[in-house]
């Protein structure tokens, strides 16, 4: 599915199906700039990373401008016994030369509403400590912290 976003410049495209099926390789190769630039730890061989990663349950959106990728979103859909059905945000990027024009609001608001689609209770996401300029856009979003995550390394 492609979305036009708010800019008209710019496309979300779900570049899996609600099932995990890539249907579109070609833009999950393009986006791989895009997401290194947030995870430097994805290993040498993006797609087969990726593809055990939508095994998993991720799902992806890729924002584009033309036939460049500016964004991404990897999200997704689980239940818990806390809470319900929940939609999670395990990535959200925007290419550091196109932040602040809101790239990472129209994804945010198009997994926003997959989530309401599916019928989620809530939209998660965790995010660094050191972050501070991705936390000011989330909060201005309407995202709250409810929680702290606890990690230890194995």
């Amino acid at each position: 599915m492609t979305t036009p976003a708010a800019d008209a410049s710019l496309r979300l495209i779900d570049v899996t199906t609600p099932d995990g099926e890539l249907t579109h390789p070609d833009w999950l190769a393009r986006a791989e700039r895009v997401h290194r630039q947030l995870r430097d730890r994805l290993g040498p061989d993006y797609v087969a990373k990726m593809t055990r990663v939508f095994a998993d349950g991720a799902r992806l959106v890729v924002a584009a401008r033309g036939e460049e990728v500016v964004g991404l979103g990897v999200y997704r859909i689980y239940e818990n016994t806390f809470d319900g059905v929940n939609l999670y945000v395990d990535d959200l990027v925007t290419d550091e030369t196109q932040r602040s024009q809101g790239v990472g609001q129209a994804l945010l608001a198009h997994m926003e509403a997959i989530a309401r689609a599916r019928g989620c209770r809530a939209f998660r996401l965790d995010s660094g400590t050191q972050r501070q300029r991705a936390h000011r856009f989330y909060l201005r979003e309407g995202l709250f912290i409810t929680s702290f995550h606890f990690v230890k390394e194995l």
